[in-house]
């Protein structure tokens, strides 16, 4: 009854406060409800954003795009690579490469002549570290083509040891070189490395197949969650062999879904498709610069993953 007996009060004060009818009494009534749920609307709402339950998996996914398109869209380093080349990556000795060999991996047209003039004159690369020496080589095509580089990671000591001394540096050395393949590790090898759990482990994993397989350690950088430190102790401790074929897709017969599924094309599947339906089967991947959607940093990271119809 006090619930009813408040209303009744209520409603008496304001006809006699505003000189309302019975009808005007229930609008205004009506009308202060309206107005106090409006009122509170807003902080409520904000308490129940900062309430609710995170979702950290759909989150990770939306940044695990934004990081790839970010890389995808960054422009050509002119001044360490050749976009003229496509990139082919073996094992080579600065020693003794030629400006031919050294522009097939990725140096540039002022780069590679400089290491052939360096030698000329007498200098001698010992260390992989010995290439930094030059000018003009930045870190990260260093770390892209460190596992590639025939020299040993560190000068040997020019005097004897004893016996026992000189097998156990034997071992180390064995050790420090005994890399396991990228393309081919699990979460347990991958594990080993300090800073990878078992999160990053199947992170790297599904990243990797659904690329088709890593042909560079650059690209160990599109990995969410991978900091530069965890990439620098993968380049030292896996590899990519240099005879290594990823998979492939067919764009003469890949669907625009199929297409789109792979990283490097997401935003480029349907313009392949309607190139195809316009001018036809692709005779050669090269043809796929005539497609404007794609700039040439996409095309020289797609080649390795693309073939038509009449390769392996």
């Amino acid at each position: 009854m006090a619930p009813l007996l408040v209303m009744f009060r209520l409603k008496h004060w304001i006809k006699n406060f505003f000189g309302f009818s019975r009808s005007q009494v229930n609008g205004f009534i009506l009308l202060l409800l309206l107005a106090t749920i409006l009122l509170f609307s807003e902080p409520f709402w904000r308490w129940r954003l900062k309430n609710r339950p995170l979702n950290e998996v759909e989150d990770k996914v939306i940044l695990d795009s934004l990081v790839a398109l970010w890389d995808a869209k960054k422009p050509i380093n002119d001044v360490h690579e050749n976009p003229e080349n496509t990139q082919r990556l073996f094992h080579f000795n600065p020693n003794n490469a030629t400006t031919e060999n050294l522009l097939e991996l990725g140096f540039s047209e002022n780069l590679a002549p400089r290491i052939v003039r360096y030698r000329e004159k007498g200098g001698k690369f010992r260390t992989k570290s010995d290439l930094l020496k030059i000018y003009g080589i930045d870190s990260t095509f260093y770390h892209r083509i460190y596992a590639l580089i025939d020299l040993p990671e560190k000068q040997e000591r020019s005097y004897k040891p004893e016996k026992k001394l000189l097998e156990k540096e034997a071992v180390l050395i064995k050790k420090s070189f005994e890399k396991f393949d990228l393309n081919s590790a699990d979460t347990a090898q991958l594990k080993k490395i300090y800073g990878i759990g078992e999160k990053l482990s199947m992170r790297i994993i599904k990243y990797r197949d659904v690329l088709g397989g890593f042909v560079a350690m650059d690209q160990l950088k599109e990995v969410y969650g991978l900091d530069s430190t965890i990439i620098n102790r993968l380049v030292k401790n896996s590899e990519i062999k240099y005879n290594y074929q990823p998979l492939r897709i067919n764009i003469n017969t890949a669907t625009e879904k199929e297409l789109s599924g792979h990283p490097y094309l997401s935003k480029a599947a349907k313009a392949i498709v309607s190139y195809r339906f316009q001018h036809g089967a692709f005779k050669t991947v090269s043809e796929i610069r005539n497609i404007n959607a794609l700039d040439e940093k996409i095309i020289q990271k797609l080649t390795p993953y693309l073939k038509v119809d009449d390769e392996l």
